[in-house]
């Protein structure tokens, strides 16, 4: 098949933070202009400092719903003339509504089409694909639960213990394991409700609970062309409420024969729906390594840096070239068939979130007083906001920034791992790094056998040192003295502080006249004769910038001419015959004058030379 190729020109992200940031360097290496969106709350994000281009979507008090509103992306878009839109992962990645709209539009959806998106997207969907080519099935709900009373029937017939799952689910939301009949009910309500607010379709599904199983998923990138390879296993199976938190690649436990079905059945489904970009089919594989099909992200995932790091493939700029019409086996990617693959070392993901694991890993936001991060060879970081000052928001996740560790050996990657946690300080809010610190520590984890209960059934990962953080109190400290005094000083020597005081000035004296100055030695002499006597003169000769720096740089935008025009007189009777000139203009003067103080800069001019006649005015040029 001939290939038929749409170079971009600028492509958007439809998305923020840190897999925002990581599809627009990729765009940047491709040559494209890029394009940042951004909700008011995350106006200070880094995310839109990456981009060539940012634009605010929604209003001032919307700070995550326009993230989900597909026409007002559309429309900021068009807008700027943007050939496609990147969803990246969550928000409107898995919406096939999105990407059909983006269609319509004319523009490029960087993904699967939307009708293989609604075959895959959808998890009921999905099962029905797999189905289809054979792959081995966890039993589940064959009904619409539109009803409590259909949804506990259909939980009846499937059995105890089972899973409540959001059909539009990832994450871990909307997603609830229910082991006895009488907790249903309100799990099912649960699930819909967390599944409305998080992926705007609270639409479920149930299926049988597998006990204590690792969760493997299998990286896949096909191009529009039928072609489609695999990029090896990720092992998920480190886990918190179905929430990923430790991925390693490729799997260390399970038998190559058991990898190689995983592989088999992850094309079979995806070659059966023409799947085109990068998308990852997931898999439960129980302790005798029997394979249950749960669901295929057709999107690009969190974890897939450490399938970038085993494969030595860029996945995000794989999708774009992709999008663009390239084959697999064009010179853009040179993957012509599964063999051009090849899997080197061991890649672990760390996602350091800001939550408390002491306090049930309560979610922590305020602002980053201090931020320092890891590096070396073997480590890589993807971040979003993370830096010094930068404010950790309640509306959006809580991962900060994903830690990814490459070695030859699964002990050395772990180990670099373990170093490059020990390397970061972050302070002002709590992190989950202790906790991350025990887990690579952990003789089950270092053998690679971890389950997906496995955090769950180890509550002595939770237990680590508190942090003293001297630091940051000491700051903290030395801050509250200088602000509000040191309640914890009894006696203030006030005579002492008299010693840094500025010499009192003498109020204006009218029974004193102006001493002559410089402006009445320039009136008499004129401008030529001024230089002379100037050019002539050994001593130093001073100007004082007190009117223009005062307000300038040091006090801003709060001395206003009348504070000026209060002290001036007293001023020139004092000084007026020490002083060369007075610098007190300058452009920064006069924006400051304009914008700020709402004044007129020419009446200041005219106020002053009233008031001080004697002495030269000097601009800063």
């Amino acid at each position: 098949m001939q290939e038929i190729h749409k170079r971009f020109k600028k492509i958007m992200v439809a998305n923020r933070g840190e897999i925002a940031i990581r599809v627009l360097r990729a765009g940047h290496e491709l040559g494209l202009t890029t394009v940042a969106m951004y909700t008011y709350e995350d106006r200070y994000s880094l995310h839109r400092y990456k981009a060539d281009e940012s634009y605010q979507i929604g209003a001032d008090d919307e700070p995550l719903r326009p993230y989900l509103d597909i026409e007002e992306i559309i429309r900021v878009a068009k807008m700027n003339d943007v050939d496609a839109i990147h969803p990246g992962y969550g928000f409107l990645s898995e919406n096939v509504t999105f990407a059909r709209r983006c269609r319509e539009e004319g523009i490029t959806f960087v993904g699967p089409t939307p009708e293989t998106m609604e075959r895959l997207g959808d998890k009921v969907a999905a099962k029905i694909v797999a189905k289809e080519v054979g792959v081995p099935m966890i039993p589940d709900s064959q009904m619409d639960l539109s009803t409590e009373d259909i949804a506990l029937s259909e939980a009846k017939r499937v059995g105890f213990p089972m899973m409540v799952k959001a059909v539009a689910g990832g994450g871990g939301r909307g997603m609830r394991v229910v082991r006895e009949e009488a907790e249903f009910i309100k799990s099912y309500r649960e699930a819909k409700g967390e599944a409305k607010t998080a992926f705007g379709n609270d639409t479920i599904f149930l299926e049988k609970f597998i006990e204590n199983p690792k969760h493997i998923e299998v990286q896949i990138l096909g191009d529009n062309y039928g072609n489609l390879i695999h990029l090896f296993e990720r092992d998920c199976s480190v886990q918190r409420r179905f929430q990923k938190v430790v991925e390693i690649a490729p799997s260390l436990t399970l038998k190559q024969e058991t990898k190689n079905k995983l592989y088999e059945y992850a094309k079979a489904i995806c070659n059966h729906v023409n799947y085109s970009c990068a998308g990852t089919v997931e898999f439960l594989v129980d302790a005798d390594e029997n394979i249950y099909f749960i669901e295929v992200n057709p999107r690009i995932q969190v974890e897939h840096t450490i399938t970038e790091e085993i494969t030595g493939v860029d996945l995000v700029r794989s999708q774009i070239v992709v999008a663009m019409g390239y084959g697999l086996s064009h010179k853009l990617l040179k993957l012509a068939d599964q063999n051009s693959i090849e899997c080197s070392g061991f890649a672990i993901q760390c996602r350091i979130t800001t939550e408390d694991p002491t306090d049930n890993f309560k979610p922590d936001y305020g602002t980053l007083i201090a931020y320092r991060s890891p590096g070396g060879f073997g480590i890589r970081l993807d971040a979003g906001s993370a830096y010094a000052g930068a404010q950790i928001s309640p509306f959006f996740d809580s991962m900060l920034v994903k830690v990814t560790a490459w070695g030859r050996t699964f002990q050395g990657a772990s180990e670099r791992l373990s170093r490059a946690l020990s390397e970061f300080r972050i302070r002002g809010v709590q992190t989950n790094i202790g906790f991350m610190e025990n887990l690579l520590h952990d003789p089950t984890f270092k053998k690679g056998a971890c389950t997906v209960n496995f955090i769950a059934e180890h509550p002595e990962l939770l237990k680590m040192p508190r942090r003293q953080d001297r630091g940051t109190k000491m700051l903290r400290y030395l801050a509250g003295v200088i602000v509000n005094g040191n309640s914890d000083v009894p006696f203030v020597d006030k005579k002492r502080n008299e010693l840094f005081r500025t010499p009192h000035v003498p109020a204006f004296d009218a029974n004193n006249l102006m001493p002559l100055g410089t402006r009445d030695r320039l009136k008499e002499l004129g401008a030529e004769g001024f230089a002379k006597w100037l050019s002539a003169e050994k001593q130093i000769h001073y100007t004082d910038t007190t009117f223009r720096d005062a307000h300038q740089s040091l006090l801003a935008t709060r001395v206003r001419t009348h504070d000026m025009t209060n002290v001036a007189k007293s001023y020139a009777q004092h000084f007026g015959d020490k002083l060369f000139s007075i610098e007190m203009w300058g452009g920064a003067t006069f924006d400051v004058a304009l914008r700020f103080l709402k004044e007129c800069p020419w009446k200041r001019l005219e106020l002053l030379r009233g008031l001080m006649p004697n002495v030269l005015f000097q601009m800063l040029l």
